[in-house]
């Protein structure tokens, strides 16, 4: 079996395992992360400081969407949350189900239309299975990490194991306490992380940040995670990094290979697995 993942730009990934069947034809399995399918941030922040205008348009819609295994939204931000792409892929599919963190629910229902029994509310540690995959939650720091009453994360990412690989896509996500303890035991194999920064302007207009390249590849390097996919950039003027940056000599000295996806683009994961190193 053989498991892509293509990028859908921000932090949208649609991976699919080959095969995961069966030979015949048909028999591949879908899972989406954070799809970003849509123009409505452009609508909603329309004349403000970010205007969030697309600078590329999505790759792919929802009518062009196979079935489906399960949907990841990390948090409730409408780029990973999109109630105009979650509502008419939930209508199209209406066995289709969604995990996100437990405390965004009733937003995640807001925003999709799905009745509470398609929704999987998660918090650390728990896993759920879309088909072939097999899921887990783990904590996430947009600049900070934020917890309700009952300690689960508003903020989550997810380790999904699937054809015998571990990928880790973090939702956004920074640094924080005990990363590395919480990650070093899952065998993760790939990372995808975004990188596109943060600092106090972007913040004080309500966009929290992330991870910077160098921070990403510091995380992978010592935590075991030999396979770095860093994105978030090339959405959003004001919100992006340029890929010509990238540091992919340090990165190889710390024994993490970077690469880079490109905008509607598959990248073929299988090799990254632990047996296959």
């Amino acid at each position: 079996m053989t498991l892509r993942a293509r990028w859908l730009g921000q932090a949208g990934f649609w991976l699919t395992l080959a095969g995961a069947a069966g030979r015949e034809p048909g028999s591949d399995a879908h899972l989406l992360v954070d799809p970003y399918l849509s123009d409505s941030l452009a609508v909603k922040y329309a004349g403000t400081v970010f205007p969030h205008l697309r600078l590329r348009p999505a790759p792919v819609d929802v009518a062009g969407l196979p079935a489906l295994a399960g949907v990841l939204c990390s948090h409730a931000h409408t780029d990973h949350m999109d109630p105009d792409t979650l509502t008419p892929l939930l209508g199209a599919q209406p066995r289709l189900r969604v995990a996100c963190p437990r405390p965004v629910l009733a937003e995640a229902a807001r925003r999709s239309g799905a009745t509470p029994d398609r929704l999987d509310g998660l918090a650390d540690g728990d896993q759920v299975r879309y088909g072939p995959f097999t899921v887990t939650a783990v904590p996430a720091a947009h600049e900070q990490r934020r917890r309700d009453a009952d300690g689960a994360d508003h903020f989550l990412g997810y380790v999904v194991e699937a054809g015998g690989v571990r990928v880790y896509h973090s939702g956004d996500c920074a640094p924080w306490p005990g990363q590395d303890d919480r990650l070093r035991g899952l065998g993760i194999d790939v990372a995808l992380l975004p990188v596109n920064g943060r600092d106090a302007h972007r913040l004080a207009n309500g966009v929290p940040g992330n991870f910077t390249f160098a921070e990403a590849v510091d995380l992978c390097a010592r935590t075991g995670i030999r396979t770095l996919v860093p994105h978030h950039w090339g959405m959003f003027a004001f919100n992006t990094v340029d890929p010509s940056t990238f540091d992919h000599d340090d990165a190889a000295r710390r024994g993490v290979t970077v690469r880079v996806p490109e905008h509607g683009g598959d990248l073929d994961l299988t090799g990254a697995r632990a047996g296959a190193r």
